[in-house]
């Protein structure tokens, strides 16, 4: 048993010293680009896109998306994106969707924008059930429902002082110096 142990050991060292060089070097590439050595992050991350890293072609599209480090070029990030998408990258499939939406670096698509968009939104429908979603709409509705009371019942008062003024001046009563009849049991005062 230890030296089935020993070989699973051993064996998984090279994968996790090869992951972890390439977290590191992803990073060092994102630091790179943020430094201003552009080229050098995109030497990284362009190899790895065109393998299908979604992260790596994420960046290359934002990149060539705003023109940050060189120069911008739409169809360029759009093809980053639909890689991303592709991969299941929920930012780059809503942001692919836009971009075919409005005409940004392709012809206006309006089916194909809102067949990524949907992917995007879809994707994101398991949450409707969450309880912690769930829990949360339960509380939204109850304050709303608490605040449109109150905002009810402040205007049924305002409303009320307003129908008892016009109803006073109606009557002929000075509302300014004679006070208020007073209902008793429900009832108008009996006429004069």
């Amino acid at each position: 048993m230890k030296r089935h142990l020993l070989l699973l050991a051993a064996l998984a060292l090279p994968t996790l010293s090869i992951a972890a060089d390439s977290a590191a070097s992803f990073a060092d590439a994102a630091k790179r680009h943020r430094a201003g050595d552009t080229a050098a992050a995109i030497a990284f991350w362009q190899p790895l896109a065109q393998k299908g890293d979604a992260n790596a072609a994420y960046n290359l599209a934002v990149i060539h998306e705003y023109g940050d480090g060189v120069a911008k070029n739409l169809p360029e990030a759009l093809k980053w994106y639909r890689i991303a998408a592709e991969k299941g990258d929920r930012a780059s499939q809503s942001r692919l969707g836009t971009m075919y939406l409005n005409g940004e670096g392709t012809a206006k698509n309006e089916k194909e924008g809102w067949r990524w968009i949907n992917e995007h939104r879809v994707a994101h429908l398991h949450h409707d059930h969450h309880p912690h979603m769930v829990a949360w709409r339960k509380q939204a509705a109850e304050l709303i429902e608490a605040h449109n009371r109150r905002e009810s019942a402040l205007a049924s008062r305002r409303n009320g002082d307003q129908v008892m003024a016009e109803l006073r001046r109606r009557a002929g009563l000075n509302v300014a110096t004679e006070p208020a009849p007073q209902l008793a049991s429900g009832r108008l005062p009996a006429a004069n």
